[in-house]
């Protein structure tokens, strides 16, 4: 199994309404996605940010290009994160899931 981890920041007042956005967007699209075996997002506040943790869960490498892309270490961006985002990554990192498991909420 393949963990795919991006990260970001909103400010502290708008978390509330991007993990709602999230979960509208990149949360339902990638469930929605064959090979996809569960999403978590972290996040904690920081002063007057969020940081944020998008972690997906994939069957294969392969699987993520259906929901990323040809090239899958590029992150995927939705049309309103420009609203919400003061930080984020541009790129993701994966790893091969080796002990433990992703817990279904």
């Amino acid at each position: 199994m393949i963990a795919r981890i991006w990260r970001g920041a909103t400010r502290a007042r708008d978390a509330a309404a991007y993990t709602a956005y999230l979960e509208r967007t990149g949360v339902r699209e990638c469930r929605a996605t064959p090979g996809n075996r569960g999403v978590t997002v972290l996040q904690r506040s920081v002063g007057e940010r969020t940081e944020f943790v998008f972690i997906s869960y994939w069957s294969a490498l392969q699987d993520v290009t259906a929901f990323a892309g040809a090239d899958v270490t590029v992150a995927r961006f939705f049309p309103e994160d420009d609203a919400y985002l003061v930080e984020r990554e541009l790129t993701v990192a994966h790893y091969e899931v080796t002990g433990g498991a992703p817990i279904a909420a």
